[in-house]
């Protein structure tokens, strides 16, 4: 009678540590969208101040471009030559303005924002990856409990999607804020953003460490939240086969 009894009970725990386990699959999967869709913007604002489709004073190349042209203009007006000449600085003006509106037209299709919105969209974007990044990692903790709990299995793996979550989430933040240039986290802001892209850097050395700053550090990042991701995976399934629920 207590046998039975006891095989009951088990059979009761283990089922709630199953329907926990689908609960936490679930939100773990939807943080993971999250966070993907986070880091490719992250990235993206890189790419765009870097390559100066967006500049930090707020203008965009082609609208650069354009006000260049403008000063050009001026400079021709106020040093006119004599009367032989006069055709000549004509025909430049005007071929000038038809760049400036060319270039403007297809620059604003392409990039219709200012440094000013994308700045505004970097922080959005750090504040909700921060909070899902964390999310995330407490939701593997969760699970380790679970499994812990519930004797289902796969401990090895969830263990490892832990710490991987763990360690992607202490090189994300910006440790840079509390303690300036000697810890670094991935995130950066608009002003270091703007600060490092306002000039390109020299020589080799500087050249590879800009971009293990914000492209090898935020790879670095990537390749830890896809290795906790799929260990998680392996967690669910391992707990699946030791049921044999498939």
């Amino acid at each position: 009678m207590n046998e039975n009894h006891n095989r009951a009970s088990d059979l009761v725990e283990t089922t709630d540590c199953l329907e926990a386990v689908g609960v936490l699959r679930g939100w773990k999967n939807f943080l993971f969208i999250i966070v993907a869709v986070c880091l490719l913007l992250q990235q993206a604002s890189f790419w765009l101040v870097n390559v100066d489709y967006i500049r930090p004073d707020g203008r965009s190349a082609g609208s650069l471009s354009a006000a260049a042209a403008q000063d050009a203009k001026q400079i021709g007006k106020t040093t006119a030559e004599p009367v032989a000449e006069q055709d000549k600085p004509a025909q430049e003006e005007s071929t000038a303005g038809r760049e400036v509106q060319k270039t403007p037209q297809k620059t604003d299709a392409l990039f219709g924002i200012t440094f000013e919105y994308l700045g505004q969209l970097i922080r959005f974007v750090n504040g909700v990856l921060a909070l899902t990044a964390a999310l995330y990692m407490l939701t593997l903790l969760f699970s380790l409990k679970i499994s812990l709990i519930g004797r289902l299995g796969g401990i090895n793996h969830i263990v490892r999607a832990f710490f991987l979550s763990l360690v992607m989430v202490v090189l994300l933040l910006p440790w840079q804020k509390l303690f300036g240039a000697i810890v670094v986290g991935a995130m950066y802001g608009p002003d270091e953003l703007a600060k490092c892209c306002a000039v390109k850097p020299e020589g080799i050395f500087a050249i590879v460490i800009h971009y293990l700053r914000f492209t090898g550090y935020w790879a670095l990042i990537v390749l830890l939240f896809i290795l906790a991701q799929l260990r998680s995976s392996r967690w669910s399934k391992a707990i699946l086969r030791r049921l044999e629920v498939i």
